[in-house]
């Protein structure tokens, strides 16, 4: 059984509408959304606080979550695109950084940093 790379998600990506005033503005309407399913992933929660020094009256908050890619392997997510996986709609947070592989120079894997979507 494998531990890790083990979880799956749909990337969503908005597609484009024009507003009252002429701007090209994002479309999340299901009919306007390019949907990619993903897998061989990792999708850890990120927390607020060192999992070490909390005592019993600590609290650790989940701020958002990490997806990673399996090595070897990258996915079609950017900035602006969001990732529904567990039953979370979330946004990707920032440009996805690319890791390098140190002996081949191309992509190893990408990390993203995912926010929960509060209105959809």
């Amino acid at each position: 059984m494998r531990l890790l790379f083990n979880q799956s998600a749909v990337r969503v990506r908005a597609g484009t509408a024009t507003d009252r005033a002429g701007n090209e503005v994002p479309d999340w309407s299901d009919t306007a959304v390019d949907r990619l399913p993903l897998s061989g992933l990792n999708i850890a929660p990120r927390v607020e606080g060192n999992p070490e020094t909390v005592e019993d009256t600590g609290v650790q908050v989940i701020t958002g979550w990490w997806l990673q890619t399996a090595p070897g392997t990258t996915a079609d997510i950017k900035a602006g695109d969001r990732i529904e996986f567990d039953g979370h709609t979330t946004a990707v947070e920032g440009q996805p950084g690319v890791w390098p592989d140190p002996f081949t120079g191309r992509p190893h894997h990408i990390k993203v940093s995912l926010e929960r979507v509060a209105h959809i």
